[in-house]
């Protein structure tokens, strides 16, 4: 019912293309981000989460836990996905998504977010996109995984840089 009333709705994209070769979205497509998660980045997450667990703030606290040192919030590395998502492909609307958390994230490890394209229907001149969803550390080690769905106002893929 959501997703129908989502695809009845009018929207407008928020930018245009500034190329004339535009990359379209295709099954089997993978669209990547990388980013490093800061010590700020935890404390502003946890302001407005109210998520005051000490395993983000407390090294001691965390090693005694079994863990390497303080963790990133499994949900702040998760954003990943819908950032990847709407720098993509602005008007995108982020309808669902589970999650599998496999190993932690450490404040300062480089996290790569991947989504893949592993379903694309159209519906009423908007896409529903079924997507796999992973995020790496150091580029290698899964940490987290999962499944999206997507509605999108195009296929078209717009560029963004890299962000290492």
């Amino acid at each position: 019912m959501f997703i129908r009333s989502l695809l009845s709705v009018n929207v407008l994209p928020l930018r245009c293309f500034s190329s004339s070769a535009l990359n379209i979205l295709k099954t089997g497509d993978i669209l990547r981000q990388r980013r490093v998660f800061s010590n700020e980045d935890v404390l502003q997450y946890s302001k407005v989460t109210h998520d005051s667990n000490p395993l983000h703030f407390d090294s001691d606290l965390a090693r005694n836990a079994g863990f390497e040192d303080r963790l990133v919030h499994g949900m702040l590395v998760a954003a990943l996905f819908p950032q990847i998502i709407s720098s993509h492909f602005p008007g995108a609307v982020y309808v669902s998504q589970s999650l599998n958390f496999r190993l932690p994230v450490y404040i300062g490890d480089k996290v790569t977010g991947e989504v893949q394209a592993i379903c694309i229907k159209e519906i009423k001149k908007r896409y529903i996109v079924k997507l796999k969803t992973k995020c790496f550390r150091n580029d290698e080690i899964l940490v987290l995984d999962g499944e999206a769905m997507a509605i999108l106002p195009s296929l078209g893929v717009e560029q963004v840089p890299c962000l290492d």
